[in-house]
């Protein structure tokens, strides 16, 4: 019988040579919860440490937590991990998604799915009431992403929830995504894992629901978390009026500014946060309707299956390189006279999935493609890109310092964790700046700073001071966060336009995963796991080559161009010491205190502060001691 909380089982397929085995998830789940944690695990122990990221070994996993099934939590997002190609080195990666897929995988009798192996030949797997089987998939092989689920639905009837890949993922572009149910878009480039090893889609259906220890109490906290964080939410561009309307995911029960919208044809697509702003700003340049521009960009990328995050900032480069004269229509192909158009991202987007010309180059990223080309062409992506995996330049640790460390230890930029600093900042320049509705002062934030971050100086965004144990106290909430696994618009609540003192409540997830596994954990426990689990995935990424010390970086402009603006904050306004105003305008990320940041946090987190490397006394505190042993092994222990 299934834990409370628990489907019970962990499936693993082999497509090599078509074998199908099941795991208990309890050896699992007791040290690493669920998501992330059980992920970051299962890859541990799989996945030889020098495997490449498109071979066969590597394993594509998929992971809920125990929140998954129970509404009106927000608790419905779930976790892909693998090796991915998408940075520089390639290294260990994850995403976090929405809407139903995980939720149906555990209604079809299992936490956790890994995929090892390669497929002759293109192949799906379709897990039904705890059934698994490989299916040929060869007359999807070549369809978009929507149109291979379209399919799979019609063929295999209602019920089923489809994961899915297009045209870019089979080509292995190094920043394919995956796509499923609800639009719910998976990046880090796991999407080229998947197609590596000719895995089409994953489709679960099933009707085993979990089961709470508590569900009086449980449904007592989901009382409490609507009346905190109702009308939090911000509606923001992607709500078009006549266009949009609200769609809350799966099981959410509280919903947010989430939006959908349907085509010509009927079928409905998500009009959500970032992709819609992929395009956005060329297409009102251009002159188009971009408001329909927008939202056709962000299909294609979401049909082919490239990360709209990496395309948005490689355009504004390209935009760059041809104003300067760097790249020209005849050097690349494609009509940059024309960026803003529907021309452009068609042929764009085309090229790049299908590898075509041009598009090859800019398959392996925006930085490998400055790289090739070399001088100011390399120089120019400063204006848009902010990590190693070509990532979009947003949540700058430039005006925000608390992002610093979060960004260089972590193999992509890690939103959950880059919310709370700056999604907290916007809500306070909401109130600074009179907005209606804003409630988060100066003296609110310097008190949710003190209960969340640490200290009341973790509130002054004009110093590194307090930043170091502000990065630590996030990352250990969020690991524990995405392995429960619960959504960031709403989790942690940290502040509330429905509380006297405007403050959250930074008990809520534990006493969560309380009701729902009957296993009473405490806030500081909880913390404790989603160090453990943060941990863990530092152990992953050393045994593969982060390097330590040296491998915790931020690209080198960061430390050098000072900061000249940001779109959701063009003066670059913080609040600053002692509930004053400042600005970050031409600040750079010191390196001089960055060293000292780091210095601090290796000390915070028992690593040695010299290499960065964890240490034997640090891990077993940690109940990692069968992690230990293995890095003593390779030389990377103090």
């Amino acid at each position: 019988m299934a834990d409370f909380g628990y489907a019970g089982e962990i499936l693993k397929v082999n497509l090599s040579d078509g074998a199908i085995t099941r795991l208990p998830a309890a050896d699992y789940a007791d040290r690493f919860l669920g998501g992330r944690g059980i992920g970051a695990k299962l890859y541990w122990d799989m996945v030889p440490p020098r495997t490449g990221a498109l071979e066969p070994d590597n394993c594509f996993i998929c992971a809920s937590g125990p929140a998954a099934g129970f509404n009106r939590l927000a608790g419905g997002r779930w976790i892909i991990c693998a090796k991915s190609p998408a940075g520089e080195p390639e290294s260990f990666n994850y995403a976090n998604l929405g809407d139903s897929w995980g939720i149906r995988l555990k209604y079809a009798g299992y936490d956790a799915l890994v995929v090892q192996g390669k497929a002759e030949k293109p192949v799906y797997i379709y897990v039904r009431d705890g059934n698994a089987e490989i299916r040929d998939a060869s007359h999807l092989w070549g369809k978009s992403a929507f149109e291979a689920g379209d399919s799979l639905k019609t063929e295999l009837g209602k019920g089923v929830s489809v994961l899915t890949i297009g045209p870019a993922a089979e080509n292995t572009v190094i920043f394919a995504t995956v796509l499923a149910d609800g639009g719910a878009s998976g990046s880090g480039g796991l999407g080229s894992v998947m197609g590596s090893k000719m895995l089409k889609a994953i489709v679960v259906a099933g009707d085993k629901k979990p089961i709470a220890a508590n569900p009086e109490r449980l449904s007592s906290l989901a009382d409490r978390l609507f009346q905190l964080v109702k009308g939090n939410a911000p509606a923001l561009g992607w709500v078009i009026p006549g266009r949009t309307r609200p769609r809350a995911c799966y099981g959410c029960g509280i919903g947010c500014s989430r939006q959908s919208y349907t085509d010509g044809n009927g079928r409905r697509y998500k009009s959500f946060c970032q992709p819609i702003d992929s395009y956005r700003r060329p297409a009102e340049k251009y002159g188009n309707n971009s408001v329909e521009v927008s939202l056709l960009a962000a299909r294609l990328c979401d049909g082919y299956g490239l990360d709209s995050s990496v395309m948005q900032a490689m355009i504004e480069w390209l935009i760059r390189c041809y104003k300067e004269g760097v790249l020209t229509e005849k050097d690349t192909g494609l009509p940059l006279s024309k960026i803003g158009s529907v021309e452009f991202i068609e042929e764009l987007t085309r090229k790049i999935a299908f590898r075509e010309g041009f598009g090859d180059l800019l398959a392996r990223g925006t930085i490998s493609a400055a790289r090739s080309i070399g001088g100011r062409a390399e120089e120019l992506i400063s204006y848009s890109v902010l990590t190693r995996a070509n990532e979009l330049r947003d949540y700058d640790p430039r005006l925000i310092p608390h992002n610093a460390l979060l960004y260089a230890t972590e193999p992509r930029r890690p939103i959950q964790q880059l919310h709370e600093a700056s999604t907290t900042l916007v809500r306070w320049s909401g109130w600074y700046n009179g907005e209606e509705g804003a409630f988060l002062s100066s003296g609110a934030m310097r008190k949710l700073a003190e209960t969340f971050w640490g200290s009341a100086t973790a509130a002054d965004y004009s110093t590194y001071e307090g930043k170091a144990l502000a990065s630590k106290k996030i990352q250990d909430r969020w690991h524990a966060l995405e392995s429960l696994v619960l959504c960031d618009l709403y989790w942690p609540v940290i502040c509330s336009g429905n509380t006297a003192d405007h403050q959250g409540d930074s008990s809520m997830e534990s006493r969560v995963l309380s009701a729902i596994t009957g296993r009473e954990i405490d806030e500081a426990e909880l913390n404790i796991i989603g160090e453990r689990i943060f941990n863990l995935q530092r152990a992953v990424m050393m045994r593969q080559g982060w390097g330590g010390r040296e491998g915790d970086r931020l690209l080198d402009y960061l430390h050098s161009e000072p900061l000249q603006y940001l779109r959701f904050n063009r003066e670059c306004t913080v609040l600053g010491r002692d509930g004053e105003v400042a600005s970050r305008q031409g600040t750079v990320v010191d390196r001089a205190e960055f060293e000292k940041m780091k210095d601090e946090y290796y000390a915070l987190r028992g690593w040695d502060v010299q290499s960065g490397l964890q240490t034997r006394v640090g891990l077993e505190k940690l109940q990692l001691k069968d992690i230990t042993d293995d890095l003593e092994g390779r030389g990377l222990l103090k």
